[in-house]
């Protein structure tokens, strides 16, 4: 059997191989950001005006809950406590990643204004 074609086998599937990896290493960064919160659940409702906002943010530089920044910790979890008056809330959760690609995710709740009888 002749040595070159052999070679340029080899070399073909070294290159593919290089290029397949690099491209699944590059999948989070084409993917863009991406923000799940966990809790509150969506359309929930709660007598007390403090809230925690919990969930993961992957693939990001700078992190705001409802307009104000928010950290993450190594594994991109994010946990922040609101206070939210009486009535209806919409939490923003938005998130920007290092090219500049934005993304946002929302959540509702009715915080309950109980107010026992004396």
């Amino acid at each position: 059997m002749n040595p070159r074609p052999l070679s340029v086998i080899l070399l073909t599937v070294l290159a593919l191989t290089i290029a397949g990896y690099g491209l699944f290493e590059a999948r989070r960064i084409i993917e863009g950001p991406q923000i799940t919160i966990l809790t509150p659940t969506n359309g929930s409702a709660t007598s007390t005006t403090g809230v925690t906002i919990t969930g993961i943010a992957q693939n990001i530089s700078f992190l705001t809950i409802n307009d104000r920044p928010s950290f993450t910790d190594q594994q991109g979890n994010f946990s922040e406590t609101l206070s939210i008056p009486p009535g209806f809330a919409v939490l923003t959760v938005a998130a920007t990643d290092r090219f500049g690609r934005r993304t946002k995710s929302q959540v509702s709740l009715t915080v309950l204004n109980y107010c026992p009888i004396a």
